[in-house]
């Protein structure tokens, strides 16, 4: 039994799902709404001819599609359940992971389900909506989630936890999972852990640990990760720095991986460049004052570990 889906498992008998297919569907619907037959196979513990019957299964039921991501290669097809009633009967009708999304959302959604597949034990959040009670619950104010606001013509909405990442919260520890689909700096990385930064200090301040977790594919996201996330939990980290600084950071990045040699000109060549770099990041700490995490790791996929884009 898995804790976390709090028995939402079997609404889903209506479906003729029990057991441990009906916890399957139910975990990809709540933190993904994608996923791998590699993904399934381990799960369910299953020979992959079992897996292959189950998503055509879905597929004859018309709840699910698998189709093929053009923009990535070494991942095979990915399926995506999409059914509107099997999502109402779960509580979370209108969760975006029913929808397609572009080839990086996608990625970012498979790595984290492959989290979430080998600790299933954790107490996750999956919704926004548990995501925000549970902390509302401890007095931290929605002011200080990360947020995103859509303007429209009729209204405005506000999106807390809008990148949807794992999110798992008891009475000790908070841990909060980052997916990197790829990136090419941490940038992306930075301005998540931005976004975190008031949350992470009003748990600290209420006495709960707070961890994160970086999930990537390869050694080189991995390094960065680390270095990134470790810096959070220092003395004098993660680094306050301005917004100029950050972009300069991430230019000064894009420009070695790319091999940019009129962008790295501009610092005086590479190893003046790469020492530039090494000052930002010193930068960044020395403003920071107090660390804002306690613990942050990486976490390399196994399953998803192949994946590179076209």
């Amino acid at each position: 039994m898995i804790a976390h889906l709090k028995g939402r498992e079997k609404a889903l008998e209506g479906f003729g799902w029990t057991g441990r297919k009906a916890e399957w569907i139910a975990l990809v619907c709540l933190h993904s709404g994608v996923f791998t037959r590699a993904q399934w196979a381990r799960f369910m513990d299953a020979h992959p001819e079992q897996v292959r019957r189950g998503v055509h299964g879905l597929i004859a039921e018309r709840v699910a599609s698998e189709e093929t991501e053009p923009g990535v290669a070494g991942m095979g097809r990915v399926g995506r359940i999409f059914a509107r009633p099997v999502y109402r009967a779960l509580g979370a009708e209108h969760i975006r992971h029913r929808r397609g999304a572009s080839t990086e959302v996608l990625l970012r959604r498979l790595l984290s389900l492959d989290y979430v597949i080998e600790h299933t034990d954790l107490p996750w959040l999956p919704t926004e909506q548990e995501k925000v009670s549970a902390f509302e619950a401890l007095g931290i104010e929605r002011s200080l989630l990360p947020v995103r606001v859509y303007r429209g013509a009729a209204r405005t909405t506000r999106r807390y936890f809008p990148v949807k990442l794992p999110v798992a919260l008891d009475s000790a520890r908070a841990l909060f999972v980052y997916a990197d689909p790829g990136h090419d700096t941490s940038t992306a990385l930075r301005s998540w852990g931005s976004a975190h930064r008031g949350l992470w200090r009003a748990l600290r301040g209420l006495g709960r640990s707070v961890e994160v977790v970086a999930v990537a594919r390869t050694a080189r996201e991995l390094e960065r990760a680390r270095r990134v996330t470790r810096g959070w939990s220092e003395p004098g980290g993660p680094g306050e720095s301005e917004v100029g600084a950050a972009e300069e950071l991430a230019r000064i990045e894009r420009a070695i991986l790319k091999g940019a040699v009129h962008i790295l000109e501009e610092f005086g060549g590479l190893q003046a460049a790469l020492k530039r770099s090494v000052a930002l990041e010193e930068q960044a700490r020395r403003r920071g004052g107090r660390g804002s995490i306690d613990r942050g790791a990486a976490w390399r996929t196994e399953r998803l570990a192949r994946v590179r884009y076209r």
